[in-house]
């Protein structure tokens, strides 16, 4: 069917008129869907009337049985960009001869079955306006309409409508409220609809005091002179300065205690972007797409002088993202660059609350821009990358939730699953839909684990769904499950236990609604093992409810414990006294002269089995590497070891060589023995120049992506197997990813899109599998 223009009336032949109710669900509040089935009713000559419930939105429509075929046809094909339309249903009723056609208030006191949108990008019709001389909202900062603006972040409540919002305090004047009124208008019942007459507005603040002014002019001036201000935005406050000036970056970076993981920028301009990164289509695409996430471009060889070194130092990488909200086209100009990274104290939730910030912020920011709206739901922004095996989400946050990620099943029992202790999200499930979690942090600070639980809370009556099983990690010392045995024990409900790496799996197969038996390959730093000891290197035959270990990484010994993972040079010590014992010193004399007073007696202890758990870790053997090859020894950040060994490896001159590793297939399980692989990578590294480094760096993620495709090939004759489900977090290497895929052409090979591979996408295989124990 043909679009048409909205107010032109046809009238398809169909003869005697009837009237149908229709059911549409799925993102289908929040989004001008309502205006858009308004538009297409006239446009087909349709009586009745459209509301939003709390099941999505209700149509009553009345004409000839052509007209409503064409218009059932057209409420899916044509639906706003920012809609989903998942399902049309219809019943039959009897005419009633009503004429014209009304947008009716919601209903109350309906069961919340609706989805609601996230929070939306400004869109360029809105863009315009903000920066159009001759238009009312011209420089207005909360310009929005139904196609854009703030969505999950200010709502209290379903239905969506305003006074379920942070909105309601704001009244609207006269002009904004005959565009809401006004079905031709795309502001036609926007809920967040404002401007400068009747809407928020924002301030400049310095030492508490507010400033005098046009806020957004005065913010400018304090970034170009060197200067850091906060700048609260949708989902809560971001640190802003110069990214092309190396001083004020330096001083964010002492003031925040971030010292060296890479920082966000905010470019003013796709063109801007083009000049400082190699964008493909599908990445230029997400950056404008209405998500507006943050994506990690590969950096431009000649531009390496446009952005300050200090942003994000040896790397290749940039994460970048365009301005999103109508403030940052008020901050940003085209050719602007901006650090803009999330405002949070070391290991807390991003802040939103406006006290909070006032308070945390007074020593790190120079000036605080705020806004008098409330942000309901603190949404941190979404970090996404394209690799040889497609798009991969690292953080999905804004612009995704809290829209459900698809189950490859129905079941009428609801399912919370705890997530996991670093990178957290919870996952709640409802029929076939699981809303994963907008990204929570890490749970070892009461802060965080107060933002989840809070967040849990608030899931459970924005869907009303009450969980009737739960369901958490093995490991008994992690806090998020600790909540859910707490819960279970207080409210009589089963607790299922999955373990780590099989809900890395799980998450895959959902995604793909897969329900048969794969081989699985979860790499990552650690998670609890069916034998209480670290697991990390792990190949398993698995489907959704459950899982066969049939293989994993040598045990290796972590000097020190739990310190081993934030301290590389511990397993890297072990490897070197392994190889020379005494002589240390004699052949390893650099890293010999860095070691800590005591480093015998550590060793000591090690062979000993004294505080030196095992682990079949994989993210351990990249960190034992990258310290042996004096890459990185002391993780300042999670992953800083690997990622400077990948990042390290991609500058190697020559192609990368096999080294030589061991594997074990009469044990059971089988073993891959990587311990010849870091002993060849130590043999003489002190004397490597940089180039000959590199190319070491390289032949350990040629070696890694070898072993691991071996190994999937002896288990596939093994078991008559041909689907690869992998994930975990060191499949964010993108480096190992894709050396690996060229080696697995037979194997149907499955990867996570959707959900992150690494503990972020935990909750949703969690979930997956507890649905999948219940038969």
């Amino acid at each position: 069917m043909s679009a048409h223009q909205g107010g032109d009336s046809i009238h398809p032949a169909g003869g005697a008129r009837a009237r149908r109710a229709f059911r549409v669900s799925g993102i289908v509040q929040g989004v001008g869907f309502r205006p858009f089935v308004y538009r297409l009713a006239v446009r087909y000559g349709l009586a009745g009337c459209v509301w939003n419930d709390s099941a999505g939105v209700g149509i009553e429509a009345e004409g000839t049985a052509a007209a409503l075929d064409a218009f059932a046809e057209d409420v899916c094909a044509e639906a706003p960009l920012a809609a989903s339309v998942i399902v049309v249903t219809f019943e039959e009723l009897s005419p009633t001869g009503e004429q014209g056609f009304q947008i009716l208030p919601s209903p109350a006191g309906t069961v919340a079955r609706t989805l609601v949108s996230p929070d939306l990008a400004v869109c360029a019709d809105c863009r315009r306006e903000i920066l159009s001389a001759e238009n009312r909202r011209y420089g207005y900062a909360f310009t929005n309409c139904t196609n854009c603006g703030p969505r999950y972040s200010i709502i209290r409540g379903v239905p969506y409508d305003r006074p379920l919002t942070s909105m309601a305090p704001f009244r609207m004047c006269p002009a904004c409220q005959r565009e809401y009124d006004d079905p031709a208008d795309r502001r036609f019942h926007a809920q967040p609809n404002a401007c400068a007459v009747c809407g928020p507005a924002y301030r400049l603040l310095v030492d508490g005091a507010a400033q005098e002014g046009d806020p957004f002019a005065r913010a400018r001036e304090i970034v170009a002179a060197g200067g850091i201000v906060a700048v609260k935005g949708i989902g809560g406050y971001h640190l802003a300065c110069d990214a092309r000036s190396d001083a004020a970056v330096r001083r964010l970076r002492a003031r925040k205690h971030r010292e060296a993981k890479a920082l966000a920028v905010m470019a003013g301009s796709m063109e801007l972007v083009r000049s400082l990164c190699v964008v493909s289509d599908e990445e230029e695409r997400w950056l404008m797409s209405p998500a507006a996430p943050i994506v990690l471009l590969h950096r431009c060889a000649d531009a390496s002088d446009a952005v300050a070194q200090s942003v994000a130092p040896g790397n290749a990488y940039l994460g970048v993202l365009l301005p999103y909200a109508p403030v940052h086209l008020l901050l940003l100009a085209a050719n602007d660059l901006w650090v803009m990274t999330s405002a949070n104290l070391s290991g807390a939730p991003m802040m939103c609350e406006d006290d909070v910030a006032v308070r945390g912020l007074a020593g790190i920011a120079d000036a605080i821009l705020v806004h008098n709206r409330e942000i309901v739901h603190r949404v941190d922004d979404s970090v996404m990358r394209m690799t040889a095996g497609g798009r991969q989400m690292i953080r999905r946050s804004r612009g995704f939730a809290p829209m459900p990620l698809a189950l490859p099943f129905a079941k009428e029992r609801a399912v919370l699953a705890a997530g996991a202790e670093l990178k957290n999200t919870f996952c709640l499930t409802r029929g076939a839909e699981a809303f994963l979690s907008e990204h929570i942090g890490d749970l070892m600070e009461r802060s965080v684990l107060a933002s989840y639980e809070a967040t849990i809370a608030h899931y459970e009556q924005f869907f009303e769904v009450r969980p009737e099983v739960l369901a958490a990690d093995l490991h008994p010392a992690y806090l998020s499950g600790q909540y859910m045995a707490a819960r279970a024990a207080r409210e009589g409900l089963p607790l299922v236990r999955v373990q780590h790496h099989h809900a890395h799996i799980a998450a895959v197969l959902a995604e793909h609604a897969c329900h048969e038996h794969v081989l699985g390959v979860a790499l990552d730093g650690t998670g609890y093992g069916d034998d209480g000891a670290s697991w990390g290197g792990e190949f398993m035959a698995a489907d959704l409810a459950d899982y066969e270990r049939l293989a994993h990484f040598v045990y290796l010994p972590l000097p020190g414990g739990d310190r081993a993972a934030g301290e590389p040079w511990r397993l890297a010590l072990w490897v070197l006294h392994g190889m020379y014992g005494g002589d240390l010193e004699k052949y390893a004399p650099q890293f010999a002269a860095e070691l800590p007073t005591g480093w015998e007696l550590l060793m000591q202890a090690t062979t000993a089995g004294v505080n030196a758990p095992l682990t079949s870790s994989a993210g351990r053997i990249f960190d034992a590497a990258a310290a042996l090859l004096d890459i990185c020894r002391v993780n300042v950040y999670e992953g800083q070891a690997a990622i400077g060994l990948e990042l390290c490896a991609r500058r190697a001159q020559r192609a990368g060589v096999v080294l030589p590793y061991r594997m074990n297939c009469a044990s059971v399980p089988m073993t891959v023995d990587f311990l010849p692989v870091l002993c060849a990578l130590a043999d003489g590294a002190e004397r490597l120049t940089a180039e000959e480094r590199a190319g070491r760096a390289l032949d350990f993620h040629v070696t890694m992506a070898a072993a691991v495709a071996e190994m999937l090939g002896i288990l596939a004759t093994r078991t008559g197997l041909r689907t690869a489900a992998l994930s975990g977090g060191v499949f964010q290497n993108a480096l190992l990813l894709e050396n690996l895929l060229t080696r697995l052409g037979d194997f149907r090979v499955l990867l996570p899109h959707n959900a992150p591979p690494n503990d972020g996408g935990i909750a949703y295989g969690q979930a997956a599998a507890a649905l999948a124990r219940m038969g």
